[in-house]
């Protein structure tokens, strides 16, 4: 039996313990970060997403990165104008173009949170890393972290008008980075990376989005300098009718353990309710699946994970992990992150049932 330690006095981080950085703005989300252990410290690279406030509740103002200008600028829109669809607290579709993608309602960053205890953590005042590109016009999210040797490699999704694709950074000191490659093309998204070669490759877990089927799969792919990833291959998919049925992506960087690689993934059904499960993969060759949990191992039960700015969601990019002890930093509802213990073992011996 999965025991799951839940910390008292969560959340951990939430909106209110961020001061914007865009003037005229609000923090609508501090979320799904990636976690590491750095000399002393746990550190999260927080998503941070920032609304801009509009004066007059008719207008929504949907925010991007100017490229000219390099500042964050605003686009009028009426709520009454039928040509968009702002059910989605998210994201601003086009009626016109069958429902697609057209704007986001915040644009998010990554600000970097430090602690010595693991619950206790203090957010940095400046961005780790803010858009500045083509590629990243509409945000930065969902970052991973990955120790391979000495350097720690963090990827992220890179949203604009040409999609949503993959981008790699590395740092040894969370202060400066230094940019590796766009890893990913769209529309890509949710990649974590194994923290060793295997079998003298880096091989990188991710889900491409398939339009011509609407399939939203986990796909597994290696390379030989974490730049350049090829022999992609599909790894899984879904339920039909389930707490998984609607898309799974990849979640904490897979987990080395004598039994094989334990991936920490995400799933949300057809409600768009999302929670965590687990699977193993084999140690010498991870697109094969060992076992895969058929119920979640985390789900949307208290009120902060209920409720929020797009609720009854868990979702964890990031982990730390001390013997036995696997603390799972996770956000919820889009909103704060909390923080949870599980046992290692615990896992690994539900997966061999």
């Amino acid at each position: 039996m999965i025991k799951v330690k839940r910390y008292k006095k969560n959340p951990i981080i939430t909106p209110d313990d961020i001061v914007p950085v865009n003037k005229g703005y609000q923090v609508v989300g501090a979320f799904n970060a990636a976690a590491t252990k750095y000399k002393n410290e746990t550190i999260l690279i927080l998503r941070i997403a920032e609304r801009p406030i509009s004066d007059d509740s008719n207008i929504v103002l949907a925010p991007y990165f100017d490229l000219v200008s390099s500042k964050t600028k605003t686009i009028k829109l009426k709520k009454n104008d039928q040509n968009f669809n702002f059910d989605d607290s998210r994201v601003i579709s086009s009626v016109v173009k069958d429902n697609e993608f057209e704007y986001l309602t915040s644009i998010s960053y990554l600000r970097i949170a430090r602690s010595k205890d693991g619950v206790h953590f203090e957010v940095e005042d400046k961005p780790f890393i803010y858009p500045h590109n083509e590629y990243e016009t509409f945000g930065i999210e969902d970052a991973r972290c990955t120790k391979i040797n000495d350097r720690y490699y963090i990827n992220f999704s890179a949203v604009s008008d040409h999609g949503v694709c993959v981008e790699l950074i590395s740092t040894d000191d969370f202060k400066t980075y230094k940019h590796e490659s766009r890893i990913f093309n769209p529309d890509n998204k949710d990649v974590t990376l194994f923290p060793e070669k295997i079998n003298g490759k880096y091989y990188a877990l991710n889900r491409p989005t398939v339009k011509s089927t609407g399939h939203n799969d986990v796909w597994i792919s290696s390379s030989p300098d974490m730049h350049s990833f090829g022999q992609h291959t599909w790894l899984f998919s879904g339920s039909s009718d389930g707490w998984d049925s609607g898309r799974v992506g990849a979640g904490i960087p897979p987990i080395k353990t004598k039994d094989g690689w334990l991936e920490i993934y995400h799933a949300a059904d057809k409600q768009s309710r999302y929670c965590l499960g687990a699977m193993l993969l084999d140690k010498d060759n991870p697109t094969k699946i060992l076992k895969r949990l058929a119920d979640p191992i985390l789900k949307p039960e208290t009120n902060y994970e209920k409720n929020g700015f797009f609720g009854e969601v868990v979702f964890s990019c990031g982990c730390t992990l001390d013997k036995d002890q696997l603390t799972i930093y996770y956000g919820v509802a889009d909103t704060s992150m909390a923080v949870c213990e599980i046992s290692l073992n615990d896992i690994l011996e539900e997966l061999k049932k």
